[in-house]
């Protein structure tokens, strides 16, 4: 058991790692021209400020259920909901930090190629993706590890299952406002630019001139960026514990409770490796479908997810 907690945390790290490498490679690409790196510009420095102010508003709320949580609950479920918080919030900055910088970047890619413009975009999103699903196993699987394995706590007992539940439930305060604040943010500066962009100033709509438009590409990136990262994080983080939690309760008192709360664990660790295998798939072909080349590296990972996911289960359930 102790080996397949061990092989789950590693995965973490592995998509952590290939985020890291991915991004270094996005990085080195070209950022176009002068115009098009001072449009970029602004938008990474409007996108900073908003989320700045907006974490330092989710700190303040979040600091007052850390300290409620550990009083009425226990100190095992405010360390979970400070784990959950901070690394649902660091998903979701890491999301926003790669938007922005490949917002300009795919834009120069795909006015050279429709090919170039599709793997960095397509790269840029799997950064984000490998980021969150990473973020969130070593999240989980970090502190099971911890609570079970250092701490010696029982695995259904009550400490663990309140820490990882509230393990979710800090991941769920910072996707709320992350998501719900962007998404409000882009949408004001959206009405305000047609309005009085289109409407009284008669500025074309998307016009780098009307400050509303970079207010609302700011939006777009810390809402449907930073926002949506948070999000997901929080979905995997909180869908992988209620799992376990589900098979405690189930499996109360059979002596495999434990190999069934690790089994959720186990089957994400092998599917990030079968994602990152198929993110190498996504090619365009000679018809320059792009829906294709999206379909066939979701093929593939699929393809490897089934087989995977059965010798998981083959190995940890019917070995």
């Amino acid at each position: 058991m102790t080996n397949s907690l061990t092989l789950v945390f590693a995965a973490g790290v592995l998509a952590v790692l290939y985020g890291a490498a991915q991004t270094a490679v996005l990085m080195k690409a070209s950022t176009g021209n002068d115009k098009m790196r001072e449009i970029a510009a602004a938008i990474q420095e409007g996108a900073s400020a908003y989320l700045k102010r907006q974490y330092l508003t989710i700190g303040i709320v979040g600091i007052v259920i850390l300290i409620a949580a550990y009083f009425l609950i226990g100190a095992y479920a405010a360390i979970g909901f400070l784990i959950g918080a901070v690394l649902s919030g660091a998903a979701g900055y890491a999301g926003m930090l790669i938007s922005v910088r490949a917002n300009v970047r795919t834009a120069q890619a795909a006015s050279e190629s429709l090919s170039k413009g599709l793997n960095l975009a397509f790269r840029s999103g799997a950064i984000t993706g490998m980021f969150v699903a990473g973020g969130a196993l070593i999240g989980v699987s970090g502190y099971y590890i911890v609570l079970t394995q250092h701490l010696g706590l029982a695995s259904t007992g009550r400490e663990v299952i309140d820490g990882l539940v509230a393990l979710g439930f800090g991941a769920s305060l910072i996707s709320i406002f992350a998501r719900l604040g962007g998404g409000i943010f882009t949408k004001g500066a959206d009405v305000g630019g047609d309005m009085v962009g289109k409407v009284e100033a008669g500025i074309p709509e998307d016009d780098p001139r009307n400050a509303a438009t970079i207010a609302d590409n700011v939006g777009d990136n810390v809402g449907d960026c930073a926002g949506m990262a948070a999000d997901l994080f929080e979905t995997y983080a909180v869908t992988t514990v209620a799992t376990m939690v589900l098979a405690a309760i189930f499996f109360r008192g059979q002596p495999y409770v434990d190999l069934m709360m690790v089994l959720p664990l186990a089957i994400c660790a092998v599917c990030i490796v079968t994602s990152i295998i198929g993110s190498f798939f996504v090619r365009l072909g000679k018809s320059n479908n792009i829906m294709g080349a999206l379909y066939q590296g979701l093929i593939v990972t699929g393809v490897l997810s089934i087989g995977a996911v059965w010798w998981v289960i083959d190995q940890m359930v019917m070995g």
